[in-house]
């Protein structure tokens, strides 16, 4: 196609130069040559050789027009993709910079991640270590926290000595991680903790001669026990020196009464009067 063009554009050229000529000089060729032409005849070439040339010269400036319109839509076309593949590209440049930056974060991520997997392995090697030393501090703390029951106070004797009897039986549990034995140890602390600070009243029965008496025990915390029959005929109190329980005489009854109440909220914090042991001097001397 780029051969064509300088030969098109050459013969347009020659035939407007043709044609020129032939305009310029037929006038004088008629001037000089009064003798009538004869007309031409069928056959002859010569007759319409400027209207042949005029046509083939428009001829070919349309063509040059069709390729040129042609090469122009093969341009915008070229443009168009160029355009798109430049979009494509800036938009992969801004992807492959988004992906180095998450990239980066990612390693930072990764490498704090194998920090703590090493800190936690470390762990790892010291819990069998910290198994062994817990192991028999638990038990020491059962030991401890069942010995200061039976000398305590016996209020709920059986509910504490079996929350006692069971954690040793979880000592010895394969299924339980030492972290479960542990808390369940620290809560058996704190419920003993909260008697001493709390005031509560329950039924249960009370061993006398030889028989089991339903009596409503109220305890102060860990200052007083004391206990009244259903019938509120008689009355006692725990005597922690004497290691057994003391009669009241019938002026605690009404006292006792209204502690109940109180414990069961069914009555309004209030001062009663109840019987308390005496203050010991400091050293524990009598």
């Amino acid at each position: 196609m780029t051969r064509t063009r300088p030969s098109r554009r050459l013969l347009s050229t020659v035939v407007s130069t043709a044609i020129s000529t032939i305009l310029l000089t037929a006038p004088a060729v008629l001037a000089q040559d009064p003798t009538p032409q004869s007309p031409a005849a069928p056959g002859d070439s010569t007759a319409g050789a400027p209207e042949q040339l005029l046509e083939e010269s428009r001829e070919v400036r349309r063509d040059g027009n069709v390729e040129g319109a042609a090469s122009q839509k093969r341009v915008e076309d070229l443009s168009d993709t160029t355009e798109k593949l430049f979009a494509r590209y800036s938009n992969t440049l801004r992807q492959v910079d988004s992906i180095n930056v998450y990239n980066g974060q990612m390693e930072q991520l990764v490498a704090s991640q194998l920090q703590e997997i090493d800190s936690i392995s470390s762990q790892l090697d010291r819990v069998e270590e910290v198994g062994r030393s817990v192991t028999p501090l638990m038990l020491r703390m059962i030991d401890s926290l069942g010995a200061f029951i039976k000398l305590d106070i016996p209020f709920l004797i059986d509910e504490r000595k079996e929350r006692i009897a069971n954690l040793r039986e979880m000592m010895s549990r394969a299924d339980v991680t030492n972290a479960e034995k542990f808390r369940s140890i620290m809560e058996a602390y704190q419920i003993e903790n909260e008697f001493g600070r709390t005031i509560e009243a329950y039924r249960a029965t009370l061993p006398r001669e030889g028989k089991e008496l339903t009596v409503d025990f109220l305890r102060f915390g860990r200052v007083a026990l004391v206990y009244q029959t259903i019938d509120e005929s008689e009355a006692g109190v725990w005597d922690q020196e004497a290691g057994g329980w003391r009669p009241l005489d019938s002026g605690y009854r009404t006292a006792i009464r209204q502690g109940l109440r109180i414990a069961r909220k069914q009555a309004a914090p209030d001062m009663i009067r109840l019987p308390l042991p005496a203050a010991q001097p400091a050293g524990g001397a009598s």
